[in-house]
């Protein structure tokens, strides 16, 4: 990117009442420089069937033109019209709920053949359109793409089709997913019932990494079109969600992040999350990781919020405090969903950077501001690089497998609890990470490599994370991790699996621990914060060291959490559920082994800190303060500007950062 680019999603067709000029000159004093378009009125641009209008589009096109504002237009493929649905009922997605009905956005068969006719017809028809326009600077595929758990006879056909280039034969199939359990076993490829009801975690686990795949190819196709018609300085982008839980939440269910990134120029999330009393800044951070970890570069924020409901309408300062936040994960882009707030339907109350009278507001004019700063500090902060030492590894496939084989029936607890439980605590630590997956090849780039709940996993990929650890790697493995090979089949071995030798423990039992605590407050937290809960394995050390015991008299013999040495590295393995001030210790434990604690880490959450080194080779220094008190911090730096006032900063100086403010050092 040239530039920061600061944005807003801009619906001509959604407003009220004739005001394009108005919303411009009003963008323009918010500094606002890219709006991206067209995405959700296929109906507007198609009206019938072979009847296409793109007066909506051109004229927006040409206005922000004339306005020195750039583009990102959409492909309007999420929300199908009423006309094809009429003539076409096939094209809604039949799931396991049964048949689609019309009304809600995202409920067609990608797979469909009549909706890919229609879908193509509409992409080419816009881009001829749009492509050699000057306003456009790049192509958004689709909206928040998924599955929508498309499961119809069409995606039946097709999953066989799949088992057979996957298995050869229905014998390999049915001894690895162990069907011969309840009289599922398939005898015959033409006998393959849907797997829409299987009671089978191995072929459920399948059909979901199968249905991830039809995302890949759905939007691999998309960009094959519009790459026929795009200029060369114009770039492809997706806007990927992630666990939805009111907020951002962690690992997406229904997309493999890292395997539907691939076609894409530059990656695009959308990242939602809380404000007023409850910004913290994990989601914003968490979800500008994963985004930055798919292609080790920067990337786009196409959503996030300005004022959306009530209890998101931000405190006065915390719109600039998000902004810069987004900016100092290694965002290039930060753009609100969505300019106005619109009148009716089902976002009525999804606030924008306007409120329902379209005038300037204390969001719009905090935006001002944010506008005016990313255009002045644009050459010191656009395409931050940013190196880290320490990795998560996320899995799709366990979090699929965990989703058929819970921690127990009663609990809500799934993967994402897990992979947040760790993240968060690094975060409170300033400890920044990247988020990596099962094909990353160079896990030797990072001195710790934290692998939580690695429920499904193939030998290779277990042999490739011990080889990091003999080789001086640092790993915390958490309970879970190594049970199951690629196809969700138990493995025959004393547990943990592949990972025994190098993590020096076993167990053959776990529970669900009642009334159980560590040993002697081996970490030193709270009383009340030294239980575990939900699982606990009862590990029996074979070479490694027990860190922490269980305090129980039926489990007091077996080790909570362990250390090993193996060859010139160390793996630790925590074998329970514990409390967040319980990770947060065992976390600080093995940063300060990996090497990986600093200075920095004297410092905690609500004082965040974040790093990366700009375009001049000098290195940039957020410091974000998420709480209502005044933050002061001993500068670890030597000499430093502070960007935003244009102070210098000596070592050692006193540094404040205000409730809900920042500053940016570089430091020189």
């Amino acid at each position: 990117m040239e530039k920061l680019l600061y944005g807003v999603a801009y619906y001509d067709e959604y407003m009220p009442y004739e005001r394009l000029q108005t919303d411009i000159q009003m963008m323009k004093d918010a500094g606002i420089n890219v709006v991206r378009i067209a995405e959700s009125t296929w109906s507007t641009h198609e009206p019938q069937n072979g009847v296409f209008d793109f007066t909506s589009v051109n004229r927006v096109l040409d206005a922000m033109h004339k306005a020195g504002i750039q583009v990102i237009v959409g492909t309007p493929t999420y929300a199908v019209p009423t006309w094809m649905v009429k003539e076409h009922p096939e094209v809604l997605a039949e799931t396991r709920q049964g048949p689609g009905k019309y009304g809600a956005r995202q409920i067609m068969d990608i797979t469909s053949p009549v909706y890919l006719f229609y879908a193509e017809r509409i992409i080419r028809k816009l881009m001829e359109q749009v492509s050699t326009h000057p306003a456009v600077i790049g192509y958004q595929i689709d909206n928040e793409t998924k599955h929508y758990d498309t499961s119809g006879r069409n995606v039946q056909l097709q999953f066989v089709k799949y088992l057979k280039e996957t298995f050869g034969t229905t014998d390999a199939l049915n001894k690895e997913f162990g069907l011969t359990y309840w009289s599922n076993k398939v005898n015959a490829w033409e006998d393959m019932p849907s797997v829409v009801g299987t009671i089978n975690g191995s072929l459920g686990a399948e059909f979901s990494k199968f249905q991830r795949g039809l995302v890949n190819r759905f939007l691999s196709w998309q960009v094959d079109i519009v790459k026929e018609y795009r200029k060369q300085d114009q770039f492809i982008t997706q806007n990927f969600d992630f666990e939805w839980r009111g907020y951002s939440f962690g690992v997406q269910p229904n997309v493999n992040h890292f395997t539907a990134s691939e076609p894409f120029d530059i990656t695009g999330v959308d990242i939602y999350h809380p404000t007023q009393d409850d910004l913290t800044g994990i989601e914003i951070s968490f979800g500008g990781d994963v985004a930055r970890s798919t292609k080790q570069q920067n990337y786009l924020v196409l959503e996030t919020e300005a004022q959306a409901f009530s209890n998101w309408t931000p405190y006065p300062n915390q719109l600039r405090l998000q902004a810069f936040s987004h900016v100092a994960s290694g965002a290039s882009m930060v753009a609100y969903w969505h300019w106005h707030s619109i009148h009716n339907s089902f976002e009525t109350y999804w606030k924008g950077l306007l409120s329902h009278d379209l005038q300037p507001n204390p969001v719009y004019n905090e935006a001002k501001s944010i506008g005016a700063d990313f255009n002045r500090l644009s050459p010191k902060l656009v395409n931050l690089k940013k190196s880290n030492k320490t990795a998560i590894l996320v899995s799709n496939e366990s979090l699929t497998g965990m989703q058929w084989f819970p921690f127990n029936q009663k609990t809500e607890l799934n993967y994402n609890d897990i992979v947040r439980l760790i993240y968060d605590e690094l975060y409170k630590l300033n400890v920044e990470c990247d988020i990596i997956h099962p094909g990353t090849e160079r896990l030797e780039d990072y001195s710790l490599l934290i692998v939580p709940c690695l429920y499904v996993a193939s030998d290779e990929l277990l042999d490739r994370i011990n080889t990091y650890v003999e080789n001086g790697g640092h790993a915390i493995f958490t309970f879970k991790s190594g049970f199951t090979n690629e196809h969700v089949q138990v493995r025959t071995t004393v547990q943990p699996g592949h990972i025994e030798k190098v993590c020096g423990v076993q167990y053959q039992m776990f529970v669900e621990p009642k009334n159980v605590k560590l040993t002697d407050h081996p970490y030193e937290v709270e009383t009340e914060q030294n239980e575990v809960h939900t699982w606990m394995e009862l590990l029996v050390p074979t070479t490694a060291e027990t860190l922490a015991r269980y305090d129980h008299p039926a489990w007091g013999d077996y080790a909570a959490v362990t250390g090993n040495e193996c060859e010139k590295g160390y793996a630790t393995y925590i074998g329970c559920i514990v409390s967040s001030e319980l990770m947060s210790s065992i976390l600080k434990q093995s940063l300060k082994r990996a090497g990986i604690w600093e200075s920095e880490q004297t410092y905690s959450f609500p004082l965040i800190i974040k790093s990366g080194t700009n375009q001049d080779g000098k290195q940039i220094k957020f410091l974000l303060n998420y709480s209502w008190e005044p933050q002061t911090m001993l500068s670890p730096y030597g000499e430093a500007i502070e960007l935003l006032s244009g102070e210098n900063i000596k070592a050692e100086q006193s540094m404040t950062v205000e409730p809900w403010g920042f500053l940016i050092l570089e430091i020189q």
